[in-house]
C-alpha cells in the first residue's frame, strides 16, 4: 500500500510544470519501523520527523541505508545537541539562540548541518516561526555561524489561506538570491505549494495512510 501510496504521491508532484527540483519529505513522526521500511524499499530517502527521542531510534536502525532526515518539529533548547549530531536538515529554527546551539553542537566532520527559518506567514498565536518583518534581522546573524548552512525557508500555513501565503512565501525568497530552498506544502496543497516555488513538499497521510 506504502509503495503505491508514493507512486500516486510523486506522480503528482510530476505533474507540476516547473523548472526546479522538488523532494519529497515522507513525514514519518509517530510510524513504525516496518512502515518506514516499506517506503525505504520503494525508494522514498528523505524522512521528516518530529518528536526527538522517537526519530533517534528510527535513525539509529536506518544508519546504513543511507537516508536524509530532516527535523520538521518545534526545537527546545536542550534537544539541540542530539538534533545537531543526527539530522541532515533542520526546518523549524524560529530564532537565533537555536541556530547557534545547533552551530556550536555540529561536528564540522559531519560536514554543516542545513537549515531553514519557519515563517509565522499567517500570524498565527498558535504557530511557531518569525514574522515576515524580523527576517531580515536575523539572516546576516545566522548567516555567519560556522557550522549551519542557511538554505532558505519553511511554512504552515493556514489552509484558509494557503494560496495567499505560498505567494508571500515566495516573494520572500527572491529577496535572498543566494538561498535555494522552500519546504511548503503538504498533503492536501503540495501542487499550489510547488507552483509557488517549494523544493520540499512535506506529506504524511497520503503515504502512510491514516494515523490509528
Amino acid at each position: 500500500m506504502i509503495a503505491d501510496n508514493l507512486k500516486r504521491v510523486t506522480s503528482r508532484i510530476n505533474s507540476i510544470e516547473c523548472n526546479h527540483e522538488v523532494q519529497l519529505i515522507a513525514v514519518s513522526k509517530t510510524r513504525s519501523i516496518a512502515e518506514i521500511k516499506e517506503a525505504v524499499n520503494a525508494g522514498q530517502v528523505h524522512f521528516g520527523e518530529n518528536y526527538l527521542q522517537e526519530s533517534l531510534d528510527k535513525i539509529s536502525f536506518f544508519k546504513e541505508s543511507k537516508l536524509i532526515w530532516h527535523f520538521i518539529g518545534p526545537i527546545q533548547s536542550n534537544k539541540t545537541a542530539s538534533i545537531a549530531e543526527n539530522f541532515d536538515w533542520v526546518h523549524s529554527i524560529d530564532r537565533l539562540k537555536i541556530a547557534k546551539r545547533l552551530s556550536d553542537q555540529r561536528d564540522p566532520s559531519l560536514g554543516k548541518l542545513n537549515i531553514l527559518i519557519q515563517i509565522n506567514i499567517d500570524e498565527e498565536q498558535t504557530k511557531s516561526g518569525l514574522l515576515l518583518k524580523d527576517v531580515n534581522e536575523i539572516i546576516s546573524d545566522v548567516s555567519d555561524l560556522p557550522n549551519i548552512s542557511l538554505r532558505g525557508f519553511m511554512c504552515i500555513p493556514s489552509p484558509k489561506n494557503s494560496a495567499m501565503s505560498f505567494k508571500e512565501m515566495a516573494n520572500l525568497i527572491s529577496k535572498y538570491p543566494f538561498l535555494d530552498s522552500l519546504s511548503m506544502g503538504m498533503s492536501s496543497d503540495l501542487e499550489l505549494a510547488i507552483k509557488n516555488g517549494a523544493t520540499f513538499v512535506r506529506v504524511g497521510t497520503d503515504i502512510f495512510g491514516p494515523r490509528s
